[in-house]
């Protein structure tokens, strides 16, 4: 009994730890710009991965999602960056690196 009451502890244990260890990004738009079809406001947003979703969480907490498609480099990003492209409709979104890690964003139209 005790033995299974231990694996029952560990295992939710790991659970909570990947679930507390999804990263977060920290990033500043500019100037009002497109990610994919989401419009973004000014400001800071906090940036997280959920499958093949990008959410960006403003100062205020709102949640805005936008799906991505994730494309891996040969080796780790040094910082988080934004790549923007100007379009008749304002800047559009192309791509997010994200620092520490292989994995870039990539945007639709």
């Amino acid at each position: 009994m005790r033995n299974r009451s231990l694996l029952l502890v560990s295992a939710l244990a790991f659970a909570g730890l990947s679930i507390a260890s999804a990263k977060s990004y920290d990033i500043t738009i500019d100037q009002a710009a497109k990610a994919g079809s989401v419009q973004l406001a000014p400001g800071s947003y906090t940036l997280k991965v959920e499958g093949t979703n990008a959410i960006f969480i403003d100062e205020n907490g709102k949640k805005i999602s936008a799906p991505v498609k994730i494309e891996n480099a040969d080796k780790k990003h040094a910082v988080t960056a934004v790549e923007t492209t100007k379009t008749n409709g304002g800047d559009q979104i192309k791509s997010i690196e994200l620092g520490g890690s292989t994995e870039t964003l990539e945007f639709g139209e």
